[in-house]
């Protein structure tokens, strides 16, 4: 007798996962509203589990997950997956960056645009009747330096879609050699070097004890006076308090964020709300909730691409 196979969604997903999945064999389960908790239940019960921010694979999960052999990351952070214990029990970690790379990029390139012309700043105040282009008189990007830290699949795209506007790139990856081989419209630099020298910077790493609070006091200081600083790879990467502090003595003159340390506004302690409300009324930031991978085409992007890496397995298993 065959055993089946199940696969566990906790998120959404674009169809085509499911519908390959099963092609595969595997019965799916498709619970996106499912919780931690319910998870834990239920968990040891599957081959695989689709997972997205919401639902940490941390020991605890792992552990009770006795069939699991992968584990599919929906988008490209690997911060809630406990790796060390995944490797140590033979489950293999996909993750699929190359699905919302591009959106990423669009979305980082839309927000320094937005910030530099004030596009959110002049339609709240139309949308008051207030009429007033000197105030919203913008700044262009053409002939400045932007700085990449992180040269990996949304860094290099995010590249691709400046090369076009007169800018300098600079980029900075610790750990990819001979980046202008393949991309020599770019300029290798050490991450002080775009410090100092870079008008805009913009962090594209995964959250590690190497990365946390990369961008702090002590680097803040060594920024280039008037620079502007985006984030859109993990909240952890930029302590914003240090940020908001650089901003309020003109170090900085703006900031585009994504992501931030916290991301659950009904889990916020009274410090941190005091410090978000001091970020949100501030006109020279733009702010989005985690959307930057975000789009109708990536959702079904990362979907190809995660399926394709489980069938690898699946072939894997069969030879």
């Amino acid at each position: 007798m065959i055993e089946i196979q199940k696969v566990l969604i906790t998120d959404h997903v674009h169809p085509v996962l499911m519908e390959g999945l099963e092609r595969l064999g595997y019965q799916v389960q498709y619970s996106p509203e499912i919780t931690l908790e319910e998870v834990r239940g239920i968990i040891e019960s599957f081959e695989g589990i689709v997972v997205n921010t919401k639902t940490r694979m941390d020991e605890g999960m792992l552990r009770r997950g006795t069939r699991l052999k992968f584990i599919a990351r929906l988008g490209s952070g690997l911060d809630i997956i406990d790796l060390e214990t995944a490797a140590e029990l033979g489950i293999q970690v996909l993750r699929s960056p190359e699905g919302n790379a591009n959106a990423v990029a669009e979305h980082v390139l839309g927000m320094i645009l937005a910030l530099n012309h004030k596009i959110m700043q002049g339609d709240r105040g139309l949308r008051q009747f207030i009429w007033d282009r000197e105030k919203n008189r913008g700044k262009e990007l053409e002939n400045s330096t932007v700085g990449i830290i992180g040269f990996g699949h949304t860094g290099s795209k995010l590249a691709e879609k400046l090369k076009g506007l007169n800018v300098k790139i600079w980029v900075y990856d610790k750990y990819r050699q001979q980046i202008t081989t393949q991309f020599p419209f770019v300029e290798e630099k050490e991450f002080e070097e775009i410090l100092k020298g870079a008008d805009y910077i913009s962090f594209h790493v995964p959250l590690t004890l190497e990365t946390k609070y990369m961008l702090r006091r002590e680097t803040l200081e060594m920024c280039k006076p008037g620079v502007c600083i985006i984030n859109s790879s993990r909240g952890k990467v930029v302590h914003l308090m240090d940020l908001l502090e650089a901003m309020d003595m003109g170090k900085v003159r703006g900031a585009c964020l994504d992501v931030f340390e916290n991301e659950k506004p009904d889990q916020m302690t009274v410090a941190e709300k005091k410090m978000y409300r001091n970020l949100y009324r501030r006109e020279n930031v733009i702010l989005t909730p985690h959307i930057a991978g975000w789009t109708v085409e990536s959702k079904q992007k990362i979907a190809e691409v995660l399926l394709k890496k489980i069938e690898r397995i699946k072939n894997k298993d069969r030879d």
